[in-house]
């Protein structure tokens, strides 16, 4: 494939709406699990599944042909899918449509966004009854009944090809990009706009502390940082890597992007990521509160879940699966691993502070 990345880095700004408010499914039929009391799925009955099932997604939501359509052979339902913007947009109109849901589903809410999802009480918490302990050891107590389908790091990348032929060492950790040596170098996106900005952010805050974040930003500013709204103008136009002209070799983007820059003989990558600038972000399914569909709801959150769709997933939205049991593709072992210690912040911190972070963010880099 071109190397045409997820796309849940926004397009579209989060920050006028923030006011207004960024292989489980094991042998059986995805229908086959009913909610119980708890929340969980129930083996011991098979609801009479029918109707229309409606996927709201992130407008970067991708598997092959025929995926979804096996679902509907197999259960009798018809999924039709509603895009409602990046991810923090997504999450934004789950909350203010709380008492009218969009749909009955929903896939690409991910860890910086949906403790406000969550506060707003947007969904009716279920959990497949089968998840691997690997999928189920991403939900944080602040989420749970939330069902997590992919993560990936967001992280820096580096044009190797660019600092070979100049001559320079590339930069290795966050503070090496306020040296002078790096200056004019670096492009992020804009946490305002951009859930991986806000991610990129939420690692800075974990990395220099409420005291030092600030601070790092503002070196980082002085160093001829510069920010875009989304990732396809950070990564296509700015970034020296992508093959388009860019004039920047240092871009924030994922721990994946490298294994679409491989040579033609499948050597090496012309990129890498700086795997300890990471923030590990987790996207998950949840079932609307509301639902007109809570059986077919609770099916379709199963097989998101499942094998099949797990080990969908690399290929498509270019996110590790959840469920650590899924084969990868070849190269990304050489070429995308995850972050052995990715940066974090906790749900609560982050429900606690956004918008005083962003803004703070925004006063300190915009101006």
């Amino acid at each position: 494939m071109s190397h045409r990345l997820r796309r849940t880095v926004a397009t579209t700004a989060v920050v006028a709406l923030l006011p207004a408010l960024a292989a489980c499914g094991g042998e059986e039929s995805p229908g086959a699990a009913p909610s119980s009391s708890a929340g969980s799925a129930d083996a011991s009955a098979t609801p009479e599944l029918s109707g229309t099932v409606t996927l709201v997604t992130h407008d970067s939501f991708a598997l092959s042909e025929g995926v979804l359509e096996s679902f509907e052979e197999e259960t009798g339902l018809t999924v039709e899918q509603v895009a409602a913007g990046d991810a923090g947009t997504l999450v934004n109109q789950l909350v203010l449509t709380a008492d009218s849901p969009l749909g009955d589903v929903v896939y690409g809410v991910d860890n910086t966004f949906a403790s406000r999802a969550v506060e707003a009480d947007v969904f009716e918490p279920y959990t497949p009854a089968d998840l691997d302990p690997s999928a189920t050891g991403l939900v944080d107590p602040a989420l749970e009944g939330l069902t997590p389908i992919d993560k990936g790091d967001v992280c820096l990348n580096v044009d190797t090809t660019w600092f070979e032929a100049e001559g320079v060492e590339p930069p290795s950790t966050l503070e090496d990009l306020t040296d002078p040596a790096y200056e004019d170098l670096t492009v992020v996106t804009n946490p305002a706009t951009s859930s991986p900005g806000f991610a990129f952010l939420l690692a800075t805050v974990d990395a220099f502390g409420e005291d030092g974040w600030q601070q790092y930003w503002a070196d980082l500013s002085d160093n001829g940082l510069k920010v875009t709204d989304g990732w396809s103008d950070a990564y296509y136009v700015d970034f020296s890597g992508a093959g388009e002209g860019g004039e920047r070799p240092i871009v924030l983007s994922y721990a994946t992007s490298p294994a679409f820059t491989v040579t033609e003989d499948g050597s090496e990558s012309t990129t890498e990521a700086l795997l300890d600038t990471c923030f590990r972000q987790v996207e998950y399914a949840g079932v609307l509160a509301g639902t007109d569909n809570p059986d077919g709801a609770r099916a379709l959150v199963d097989f998101l879940a499942s094998a099949e769709v797990q080990a969908d997933i690399p290929a498509n939205m270019y996110m590790y699966p959840a469920d650590d049991t899924v084969e990868l593709p070849a190269e990304w072992e050489q070429f995308a691993p995850l972050a052995e210690e990715p940066f974090d912040v906790a749900p609560d911190e982050i429900a606690a502070h956004r918008d005083e972070w962003i803004e703070q963010w925004t006063a300190t880099v915009i101006g």
